[in-house]
């Protein structure tokens, strides 16, 4: 997959994510229009499909809500990259089909703007404005299937 970067800071909780006052819907679709609204309100109208998120330390941290990696999927996003995630997020993302990684190198070094290349197949993140790249432990066969496959329940 490759996309487009859109870079935030630490501790990225899942309120802003998804801010708690849209909880009463489940819908995909509605979820994505809100995503991130709090941290940057151009978020929606920038991200194009397969764009990548990329991130700090603690992504997800708060409220285990589901939401979160739901709408951010929605949104258009096909991967996030942070120096490291909440462990309730991390899972949740899986259990959805959302590809995350936690590279702090990648995250650190990249841009807003940056163009990146992420393998998931052979654990590899490259960032196509500088030509570097990153080595990330792929993922286990079973947890590839899931992603593949767009989540648990797909």
């Amino acid at each position: 997959m490759t996309g487009t970067v859109h870079k935030y800071g630490d501790n990225v909780d899942t309120d802003v994510i998804i801010p708690a006052r849209y909880l009463n819907s489940s819908d995909e679709k509605d979820l994505a229009t809100h995503c991130l609204e709090d941290l940057d309100a151009e978020f929606v109208r920038k991200v194009q499909n397969g764009d990548i998120l990329v991130a700090g330390e603690n992504f997800g941290c708060g409220s285990s809500r589901e939401h979160a990696p739901l709408a951010i999927k929605a949104a258009g996003i096909s991967c996030v990259i942070a120096r490291s995630f909440a462990r309730i997020f991390f899972r949740n993302a899986i259990n959805i089909g959302l590809p995350i990684l936690e590279c702090p190198q990648a995250a650190d070094e990249a841009r807003n703007g940056d163009t990146l290349t992420v393998d998931l197949t052979n654990g590899k993140i490259t960032n196509e404005r500088t030509g570097k790249e990153y080595a990330v432990p792929p993922y286990p066969a079973e947890i590839r299937k899931i992603i593949e496959r767009g989540g648990l329940l797909k």
